[in-house]
């Protein structure tokens, strides 16, 4: 980074995390929409490392007004770019104001972080979290930073009804549609059949979309993005009255994020499956159902202790969207949502 002075940074910083080598990285969509990998973490989990400063030239003194390393959640809408949301914001100071002749290292820890929400990057928003180091001087200061994932986990929703439904236009087409689940999990599969009880229009196509609706800002300023996610087709053809088609629809091969409501009330993002039917004039039908989508712990919690286990166990009961915590994480922690 060149100030604009022209003289260049006399010195580097790179952030280096403790569990590097270990730690898992999740894929996740830049702006530009390009996927790439970057350290995957949990909430409640610690984000421990070290900050390395090298000078540019040994021989020369570097003075600095002082050292720190931030952790930092924050929401960027992207009609509204100057503002940045922080909703976690963490600072450790590594050096006082004084000067070096050497290259340093310094050692931090975030233990037990808060991380309320999952990482995403959308049309009109994007959710991130970051380490920032920071060596402050007088005309410019030298700044790293490193973006890591966060993945929300859910346990399994206890109340996961079917979902079934009529729809028609009267004296030219009644059908019955039932869905296996209200949510599912990302890895899921969609399971239901569809059936007709009167046909007489000419259906010449029918398929299911999931749409993904993304909705942002408040008030007058509230922006709907709706994006199709998938078309699955169910059938090509005229139905029969009487005939039954059957639906299987596999998640796994999709890009999608958990349902997320009200995110620090500035976005939510909604999934919905869109059952469309296409008559031989064109015309198109369709009737549109929310489905939650939750992401599946693959956490196992063994280490917890019984009580914990019966007192979580108790407190999923009461709410249909729980996180599940990590293992690491003190067992009280486990009824906060």
């Amino acid at each position: 980074t060149m100030s604009f002075f022209g003289f260049g940074q006399s010195a580097e910083l790179e952030l280096v995390l403790s569990d590097g080598e270990s730690r898992r990285r999740g894929e996740h969509k830049t702006e530009e929409g390009k996927k790439e990998k970057y350290f995957l973490f949990y909430d409640g989990e610690t984000v421990s490392g070290r900050v390395v400063l090298t000078l540019k030239h040994p021989n020369k003194r570097l003075e600095h007004q002082g050292i720190k390393v931030e952790f930092i959640g924050q929401i960027e809408l992207y009609y509204d770019r100057g503002n940045h949301h922080e909703f976690v914001s963490l600072v450790k100071d590594l050096a006082r104001p004084g000067e070096f002749t050497q290259s340093q290292t310094f050692d931090f820890e975030f233990t037990h972080v808060e991380k309320p929400y999952e990482s995403y990057t959308g049309q009109n928003v994007k959710l991130r979290y970051f380490l920032r180091a920071t060596v402050s001087r007088r005309l410019n200061d030298v700044v790293k930073e490193m973006d890591i994932v966060v993945h929300t986990l859910s346990t399994y929703p206890e109340l996961n009804s079917s979902i079934k439904m009529e729809v028609g236009i009267e004296d030219c087409l009644h059908i019955e549609f039932e869905y296996n689940k209200s949510k599912y999990h990302l890895k899921d599969v969609i399971v239901g059949k569809i059936y007709f009880l009167l046909v007489r229009i000419k259906i010449k196509h029918m398929e299911i979309d999931i749409i993904k609706r993304e909705t942002t800002g408040t008030g007058p300023n509230v922006y709907h993005e709706n994006d199709t996610i998938a078309k699955y087709e169910i059938m090509d053809g005229a139905p029969v009255r009487g005939e039954s088609i059957p639906i299987r629809l596999f998640l796994a091969g999709y890009e999608l994020t958990p349902t997320m409501r009200d995110i620090n009330k500035k976005f939510s993002v909604r999934y919905y499956l869109n059952l469309v039917l296409i008559d031989e004039e064109e015309r198109r039908y369709f009737k549109q159902q929310e489905v939650v989508l939750w992401r599946k712990g693959d956490i196992v919690r063994k280490s917890m202790s019984h009580q914990a286990a019966i007192a979580s166990q108790r407190f999923e009961g009461t709410s249909s969207h729980t996180e599940a915590k990590t293992p690491s994480q003190p067992a009280e922690n486990n009824g906060r949502q």
